[in-house]
Protein backbone atom coordinates (compact mmCIF):
# COMPACT_ATOMS: atom_id res chain seq x y z
CA UNK A 1 0.00 0.00 0.00
CA UNK A 2 1.42 3.50 -1.14
CA UNK A 3 0.93 6.93 0.48
CA UNK A 4 1.06 9.58 -2.50
CA UNK A 5 2.48 12.68 -1.35
CA UNK A 6 2.75 16.67 -3.28
CA UNK A 7 6.29 17.41 -2.84
CA UNK A 8 7.91 20.65 -3.27
CA UNK A 9 9.90 20.72 -7.01
CA UNK A 10 11.11 24.24 -7.13
CA UNK A 11 10.91 27.42 -5.30
CA UNK A 12 8.79 29.73 -6.97
CA UNK A 13 9.97 33.31 -8.11
CA UNK A 14 6.25 35.12 -8.24
CA UNK A 15 3.10 33.20 -8.72
CA UNK A 16 3.53 29.47 -8.18
CA UNK A 17 2.41 27.10 -11.07
CA UNK A 18 0.59 23.58 -11.25
CA UNK A 19 4.54 22.35 -11.96
CA UNK A 20 5.77 23.54 -8.59
CA UNK A 21 4.91 20.52 -6.74
CA UNK A 22 5.26 16.91 -7.93
CA UNK A 23 2.95 13.95 -6.88
CA UNK A 24 5.16 10.66 -5.79
CA UNK A 25 4.46 7.27 -4.32
CA UNK A 26 5.89 6.42 -0.96
CA UNK A 27 5.70 3.71 1.17
CA UNK A 28 3.15 3.55 4.03
CA UNK A 29 4.68 5.30 6.99
CA UNK A 30 4.00 3.45 10.65
CA UNK A 31 3.30 4.98 13.80
CA UNK A 32 6.53 5.02 16.18
CA UNK A 33 5.78 4.72 20.21
CA UNK A 34 3.31 7.63 21.33
CA UNK A 35 2.30 8.35 17.42
CA UNK A 36 -0.93 7.79 15.47
CA UNK A 37 -1.31 6.39 11.94
CA UNK A 38 -4.01 8.91 10.07
CA UNK A 39 -5.78 8.15 7.19
CA UNK A 40 -5.64 12.58 5.96
CA UNK A 41 -9.80 13.31 4.61
CA UNK A 42 -9.36 16.75 3.86
CA UNK A 43 -6.94 19.13 3.39
CA UNK A 44 -6.63 23.39 3.95
CA UNK A 45 -5.32 25.97 1.82
CA UNK A 46 -4.13 29.32 3.26
CA UNK A 47 -2.59 31.93 2.52
CA UNK A 48 0.53 31.24 4.95
CA UNK A 49 1.41 28.20 2.76
CA UNK A 50 3.07 30.92 -0.02
CA UNK A 51 5.91 32.10 2.20
CA UNK A 52 6.55 28.26 3.18
CA UNK A 53 7.65 27.67 -0.68
CA UNK A 54 9.95 30.62 -0.68
CA UNK A 55 13.70 29.77 -0.16
CA UNK A 56 13.70 33.58 1.41
CA UNK A 57 13.94 34.15 5.21
CA UNK A 58 10.26 34.28 6.64
CA UNK A 59 9.06 33.65 10.26
CA UNK A 60 9.29 29.83 9.91
CA UNK A 61 11.01 27.20 8.49
CA UNK A 62 10.34 26.90 4.90
CA UNK A 63 9.58 23.59 2.84
CA UNK A 64 12.76 22.01 1.08
CA UNK A 65 12.82 21.36 -2.14
CA UNK A 66 11.94 17.73 -2.53
CA UNK A 67 10.14 17.66 0.49
CA UNK A 68 6.40 16.89 1.53
CA UNK A 69 4.48 20.19 0.85
CA UNK A 70 2.87 21.65 4.44
CA UNK A 71 -0.37 21.98 5.50
CA UNK A 72 -3.17 21.52 8.44
CA UNK A 73 -5.33 18.56 7.90
CA UNK A 74 -8.38 16.37 9.32
CA UNK A 75 -8.49 12.66 9.02
CA UNK A 76 -9.55 9.24 11.04
CA UNK A 77 -7.28 6.97 13.28
CA UNK A 78 -6.36 4.18 11.77
CA UNK A 79 -3.56 2.52 13.98
CA UNK A 80 -2.46 4.12 17.34
CA UNK A 81 0.55 4.01 19.68
CA UNK A 82 -0.46 6.51 22.05
CA UNK A 83 -3.25 5.59 25.31
CA UNK A 84 -5.14 8.39 24.62
CA UNK A 85 -6.20 7.49 21.07
CA UNK A 86 -7.62 5.20 19.57
CA UNK A 87 -8.78 3.45 15.31
CA UNK A 88 -11.98 5.48 14.66
CA UNK A 89 -10.72 8.74 16.17
CA UNK A 90 -11.04 11.83 14.03
CA UNK A 91 -7.40 14.13 14.58
CA UNK A 92 -6.93 17.16 13.42
CA UNK A 93 -3.34 19.09 13.19
CA UNK A 94 -1.29 21.48 11.34
CA UNK A 95 1.42 18.73 10.03
CA UNK A 96 -0.43 16.81 8.30
CA UNK A 97 1.28 18.01 5.36
CA UNK A 98 -0.05 17.09 1.88
CA UNK A 99 -0.46 13.44 2.18
CA UNK A 100 -2.77 10.93 1.90
CA UNK A 101 -1.65 9.24 5.21
CA UNK A 102 0.49 10.84 8.36
CA UNK A 103 1.83 10.10 11.62
CA UNK A 104 1.19 12.45 14.05
CA UNK A 105 2.85 12.86 17.49
CA UNK A 106 0.19 14.02 19.94
CA UNK A 107 2.12 15.16 22.96
CA UNK A 108 3.63 17.94 20.97
CA UNK A 109 3.04 21.37 22.05
CA UNK A 110 2.13 24.43 20.38
CA UNK A 111 0.80 24.47 16.70
CA UNK A 112 2.21 21.32 16.24
CA UNK A 113 -0.22 19.75 18.93
CA UNK A 114 -3.25 16.70 17.38
CA UNK A 115 -6.75 17.84 18.21
CA UNK A 116 -9.34 15.12 19.07
CA UNK A 117 -12.15 16.60 16.99
CA UNK A 118 -15.89 16.18 18.10
CA UNK A 119 -17.80 15.26 15.02
CA UNK A 120 -21.11 16.08 17.58
CA UNK A 121 -19.74 19.87 17.49
CA UNK A 122 -19.57 20.76 14.04
CA UNK A 123 -18.60 19.10 10.75
CA UNK A 124 -14.95 17.78 10.87
CA UNK A 125 -13.62 20.16 8.55
CA UNK A 126 -14.69 23.31 10.34
CA UNK A 127 -11.75 22.68 12.16
CA UNK A 128 -9.26 23.79 9.06
CA UNK A 129 -11.77 26.71 9.07
CA UNK A 130 -14.03 29.18 11.80
CA UNK A 131 -13.36 26.04 14.31
CA UNK A 132 -9.41 26.39 14.29
CA UNK A 133 -6.48 28.26 12.15
CA UNK A 134 -8.57 30.42 10.39
CA UNK A 135 -10.95 31.41 13.37
CA UNK A 136 -7.76 32.04 16.00
CA UNK A 137 -6.27 34.25 13.27
CA UNK A 138 -9.75 36.62 13.41
CA UNK A 139 -10.26 36.58 16.84
CA UNK A 140 -6.73 37.48 17.90
CA UNK A 141 -6.59 39.93 15.32
CA UNK A 142 -9.61 41.69 15.93
CA UNK A 143 -9.34 40.78 20.14
CA UNK A 144 -5.35 41.83 20.71
CA UNK A 145 -5.24 44.65 18.20
CA UNK A 146 -8.11 45.72 16.40
CA UNK A 147 -10.35 46.37 19.53
CA UNK A 148 -13.36 47.82 17.85
CA UNK A 149 -15.87 49.66 19.77
CA UNK A 150 -19.75 49.96 18.96
CA UNK A 151 -20.09 52.94 16.52
CA UNK A 152 -16.43 52.42 15.25
CA UNK A 153 -15.70 51.45 11.41
CA UNK A 154 -14.29 48.59 10.49
CA UNK A 155 -12.55 47.71 6.74
CA UNK A 156 -11.79 44.15 6.28
CA UNK A 157 -9.90 43.21 3.06
CA UNK A 158 -10.32 39.78 1.44
CA UNK A 159 -13.81 39.80 3.51
CA UNK A 160 -15.03 36.79 1.68
CA UNK A 161 -12.16 34.41 2.84
CA UNK A 162 -11.58 32.09 5.38
CA UNK A 163 -10.29 35.00 7.74
CA UNK A 164 -12.35 38.10 6.56
CA UNK A 165 -15.67 36.51 6.92
CA UNK A 166 -15.27 36.17 10.27
CA UNK A 167 -13.34 38.98 11.20
CA UNK A 168 -16.72 41.11 9.25
CA UNK A 169 -19.21 38.97 11.64
CA UNK A 170 -17.45 39.66 15.01
CA UNK A 171 -17.03 42.75 14.21
CA UNK A 172 -20.55 42.80 14.02
CA UNK A 173 -20.99 41.20 16.99
CA UNK A 174 -18.78 43.93 18.71
CA UNK A 175 -20.73 47.03 17.63
CA UNK A 176 -18.99 48.12 14.62
CA UNK A 177 -19.99 49.27 11.34
CA UNK A 178 -18.25 46.36 8.98
CA UNK A 179 -17.10 47.74 5.39
CA UNK A 180 -15.80 44.98 3.15
CA UNK A 181 -13.80 44.98 0.53
CA UNK A 182 -13.33 41.76 -2.28
CA UNK A 183 -13.08 40.90 -6.09
CA UNK A 184 -16.25 40.26 -7.26
CA UNK A 185 -20.02 41.47 -6.93
CA UNK A 186 -20.91 37.66 -5.47
CA UNK A 187 -18.66 37.46 -2.89
CA UNK A 188 -19.86 41.19 -1.92
CA UNK A 189 -23.65 40.08 -1.70
CA UNK A 190 -23.01 37.01 0.30
CA UNK A 191 -21.10 39.34 3.36
CA UNK A 192 -24.21 41.74 2.93
CA UNK A 193 -26.55 38.32 3.53
CA UNK A 194 -24.55 38.10 7.04
CA UNK A 195 -24.63 41.69 8.07
CA UNK A 196 -21.56 43.24 6.54
CA UNK A 197 -23.26 47.11 5.96
CA UNK A 198 -21.35 48.43 3.11
CA UNK A 199 -19.28 46.24 0.53
CA UNK A 200 -16.70 47.51 -2.01
CA UNK A 201 -15.45 45.87 -5.29
CA UNK A 202 -12.15 46.27 -5.48
CA UNK A 203 -11.31 45.33 -9.01
CA UNK A 204 -14.81 48.12 -10.51
CA UNK A 205 -13.92 50.73 -7.99
CA UNK A 206 -11.65 53.52 -9.56
CA UNK A 207 -10.88 55.39 -6.64
CA UNK A 208 -10.95 53.02 -4.27
CA UNK A 209 -9.62 55.70 -1.17
CA UNK A 210 -12.13 58.05 -2.73
CA UNK A 211 -14.95 55.71 -1.91
CA UNK A 212 -13.55 54.53 1.01
CA UNK A 213 -14.07 58.39 2.62
CA UNK A 214 -17.06 58.56 1.36
CA UNK A 215 -18.25 55.21 3.00
CA UNK A 216 -16.34 56.67 6.31
CA UNK A 217 -16.05 60.36 6.24
CA UNK A 218 -14.96 60.32 10.19
CA UNK A 219 -12.16 58.05 9.40
CA UNK A 220 -11.58 54.19 9.61
CA UNK A 221 -11.02 52.96 13.29
CA UNK A 222 -9.93 49.49 12.50
CA UNK A 223 -8.54 47.96 9.33
CA UNK A 224 -8.25 44.03 9.31
CA UNK A 225 -5.92 43.60 6.42
CA UNK A 226 -5.56 40.20 4.68
CA UNK A 227 -3.92 41.61 1.48
CA UNK A 228 -1.25 44.45 1.86
CA UNK A 229 -1.01 46.09 -1.87
CA UNK A 230 -2.93 49.01 -3.12
CA UNK A 231 -5.91 48.15 -0.55
CA UNK A 232 -4.06 48.56 2.10
CA UNK A 233 -2.80 52.10 0.50
CA UNK A 234 -6.09 53.33 -0.02
CA UNK A 235 -7.11 52.66 3.63
CA UNK A 236 -4.32 54.05 5.18
CA UNK A 237 -5.13 57.26 3.37
CA UNK A 238 -8.89 57.57 5.18
CA UNK A 239 -7.46 56.22 8.96
CA UNK A 240 -9.70 57.77 12.19
CA UNK A 241 -7.55 59.38 14.74
CA UNK A 242 -6.51 56.55 17.18
CA UNK A 243 -6.87 54.05 14.13
CA UNK A 244 -5.65 50.38 14.90
CA UNK A 245 -4.47 48.38 11.99
CA UNK A 246 -3.66 44.26 12.22
CA UNK A 247 -1.47 43.46 9.64
CA UNK A 248 -2.41 39.59 8.62
CA UNK A 249 -1.20 38.75 5.12
CA UNK A 250 -0.32 40.15 1.52
CA UNK A 251 -1.66 37.93 -0.95
CA UNK A 252 -2.36 40.79 -3.13
CA UNK A 253 1.51 40.52 -3.65
CA UNK A 254 1.67 36.74 -4.12
CA UNK A 255 3.22 37.67 -8.00
CA UNK A 256 5.91 39.72 -6.56
CA UNK A 257 6.37 37.95 -2.91
CA UNK A 258 10.04 37.99 -3.63
CA UNK A 259 10.41 41.98 -4.00
CA UNK A 260 10.40 44.58 -1.33
CA UNK A 261 6.61 45.80 -0.81
CA UNK A 262 6.59 49.24 -1.89
CA UNK A 263 3.28 51.35 -1.40
CA UNK A 264 2.12 54.42 0.35
CA UNK A 265 4.43 55.92 2.68
CA UNK A 266 2.18 56.19 5.65
CA UNK A 267 4.57 57.63 8.46
CA UNK A 268 3.27 61.45 8.28
CA UNK A 269 0.04 60.04 8.21
CA UNK A 270 0.42 57.72 10.95
CA UNK A 271 1.92 60.72 13.18
CA UNK A 272 -1.23 62.65 12.55
CA UNK A 273 -3.87 59.93 13.24
CA UNK A 274 -1.24 58.28 16.06
CA UNK A 275 -2.38 55.05 14.64
CA UNK A 276 -1.37 51.93 16.08
CA UNK A 277 0.10 49.45 13.18
CA UNK A 278 0.62 45.73 14.12
CA UNK A 279 1.50 42.75 12.18
CA UNK A 280 0.95 39.47 13.43
CA UNK A 281 0.94 35.52 12.83
CA UNK A 282 -1.76 33.43 14.40
CA UNK A 283 0.75 30.59 15.77
CA UNK A 284 2.59 32.92 18.26
CA UNK A 285 -1.01 32.72 20.19
CA UNK A 286 -1.60 29.21 19.83
CA UNK A 287 -1.89 29.08 24.15
CA UNK A 288 -5.38 30.98 23.10
CA UNK A 289 -6.69 28.95 20.76
CA UNK A 290 -9.28 27.21 23.48
CA UNK A 291 -10.22 30.49 24.51
CA UNK A 292 -10.95 31.70 20.58
CA UNK A 293 -12.62 27.87 20.10
CA UNK A 294 -15.04 28.38 22.93
CA UNK A 295 -15.90 31.72 22.17
CA UNK A 296 -16.47 31.01 18.32
CA UNK A 297 -18.42 27.56 18.89
CA UNK A 298 -20.72 29.49 21.12
CA UNK A 299 -21.63 31.98 18.25
CA UNK A 300 -21.85 29.43 15.51
CA UNK A 301 -24.58 27.30 18.16
CA UNK A 302 -26.20 30.77 18.28
CA UNK A 303 -26.33 30.95 14.53
CA UNK A 304 -24.23 34.31 15.38
CA UNK A 305 -21.76 33.44 12.43
CA UNK A 306 -22.02 31.80 8.95
CA UNK A 307 -19.02 30.66 7.07
CA UNK A 308 -18.76 29.68 3.45
CA UNK A 309 -16.27 26.95 1.98
CA UNK A 310 -14.83 26.30 -1.37
CA UNK A 311 -14.22 22.49 -1.93
CA UNK A 312 -12.76 20.40 -4.14
CA UNK A 313 -12.63 17.05 -4.78
CA UNK A 314 -9.91 14.63 -5.30
CA UNK A 315 -6.08 14.70 -3.47
CA UNK A 316 -4.93 15.35 -6.93
CA UNK A 317 -6.55 18.69 -7.00
CA UNK A 318 -3.77 20.44 -4.42
CA UNK A 319 -2.07 22.10 -6.75
CA UNK A 320 -5.17 23.58 -8.42
CA UNK A 321 -6.95 24.27 -5.34
CA UNK A 322 -3.32 25.97 -4.09
CA UNK A 323 -3.63 28.68 -7.23
CA UNK A 324 -7.68 28.87 -6.91
CA UNK A 325 -6.69 30.41 -3.79
CA UNK A 326 -4.08 32.61 -4.14
CA UNK A 327 -5.76 34.22 -7.15
CA UNK A 328 -8.83 34.76 -4.98
CA UNK A 329 -10.61 32.04 -6.85
CA UNK A 330 -11.74 30.65 -4.35
CA UNK A 331 -15.30 31.55 -2.28
CA UNK A 332 -14.93 31.20 1.16
CA UNK A 333 -12.80 28.46 3.31
CA UNK A 334 -10.59 26.74 0.52
CA UNK A 335 -10.53 23.04 1.31
CA UNK A 336 -9.67 19.90 -0.25
CA UNK A 337 -11.71 17.05 0.24
CA UNK A 338 -9.65 12.93 -0.11
CA UNK A 339 -12.06 11.31 0.95
CA UNK A 340 -16.24 11.36 0.30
Amino acid sequence: MKNRQWRLASHPQGMPSLDTWSLHDAPMPEPGPGQILVRTQWLSLDPYMRGRISPSTNYAKGVALGEVMQGGGVGEVIASNHPDWKPGDIAEAMGFGWQEYAVLAPDLPGAAKVNKVDPALAPPQATLSWLGMPGLTAYIGLFEIGRPKPGDTLVVSAASGAVGQLVGQIGKLCGARVIGIAGSDEKLAWCRSVGFDETLNYKTTPDLASALAALAPAGIDVFFDNTGGPIHDAVMRNLAVGARVAICGRIALANDFEQEDVGLRASSRLIVTRALVQGFIAFDWWHRRGEAMARLAAWHGDGKITTKEDVLDGFERMPEAFLRMMTGRNFGKQLVRLVT
